[in-house]
């Protein structure tokens, strides 16, 4: 690997979120005013998601009293806390930039039928723990490993309940 890499290596998230184009998601990001920090909201339909690595972005967009705001977001930016999905829309074309023409209900995206709402997260890269190497002392005899067999038993029990049949008199 050389150092380019190794560097940009160190910069990426463990785990970053699943983004796909046409889901309406929830982005929580660290704003900085003078001495005080906070978390700002942004929530709106991904309308592109672009690059890769350290460079991968996605952005945005939402209508805010009548006015179209797009935001461009690092995807592993110290900023961006996490990314929430609130919606899974159905997108046939990779970027939607027509939905910028569209006014009122007609800028959303469907909604995908029967999809689960879930914060599917990606592993970019799994922390390496590194074991120390166990020297050896010379001329020992070999440990000899036993193996303990682990049983467990799973009983189900089942309650049986009485339960009283009412019976209609068809006479009345």
């Amino acid at each position: 690997m050389d150092i380019i890499k190794s560097i940009e290596h160190e910069q990426l998230k463990n785990k970053i979120p699943e983004l796909k184009v046409g889901n309406t998601v929830r982005v929580h990001v660290r704003i900085k005013e003078g001495n005080k920090e906070r978390i700002q909201v942004f929530e709106g339909i991904i309308i592109k998601v672009q690059g890769g690595g350290v460079n991968k972005t996605f952005t945005v967009r939402k209508i805010s009293y009548g006015v179209g705001v797009e935001k461009t977001f690092l995807v592993h930016s110290p900023l961006v806390e996490k990314v929430e999905l609130v919606r899974v829309g159905k997108a046939r074309r990779a970027r939607l930039f027509y939905l910028r023409d569209r006014v009122g209900k007609a800028a959303k995206t469907k909604e995908q039928v029967g999809a689960r709402i879930e914060d599917r997260e990606i592993t970019v890269k799994e922390d390496l723990v590194e074991e120390p190497a166990v020297e050896a002392a010379p001329e020992e005899a070999p440990a000899v490993e036993t193996e303990n067999v682990v049983t467990e038993e799973v009983v189900d029990t089942v309650s049986e309940e009485k339960v009283e049949e009412v019976k209609e008199n068809p006479a009345e």
